[in-house]
């Protein structure tokens, strides 16, 4: 499904909108000015549109799943980079 967003809702929602087409598939056309500018979807969306992934993609997923990173969850994938955060700003 396609929803239409303003520009202004686009950038003060964009986290609850790039989860919402991540998790539920749906996309967002962005208006600026009345005007279609933009269409926000997920990567699985767009590959379906696709139908052939690019090869910088399969290459990204090949490389997730020999490092189980494909299984990592939104919070666990927040804790590695809070972790990784406070790891590189510890002094030495």
């Amino acid at each position: 499904m396609t929803r239409t967003v303003t520009a202004v809702v686009a950038r003060t929602q964009f986290g609850q909108i790039v989860n919402r087409a991540v998790e539920r598939q749906e996309r967002f056309l962005v208006e600026r000015n009345g005007k279609p500018s933009v269409l926000i979807l997920s990567v699985d969306d767009f590959v379906k549109m696709t139908e052939t992934p690019p090869d910088w993609l399969k290459k990204s997923w090949e490389s997730a799943g020999r490092h189980g990173l494909d299984k990592l969850t939104p919070p666990k994938i927040n804790a590695e980079v809070t972790a990784a955060r406070h790891a590189r700003h510890k002094p030495v």
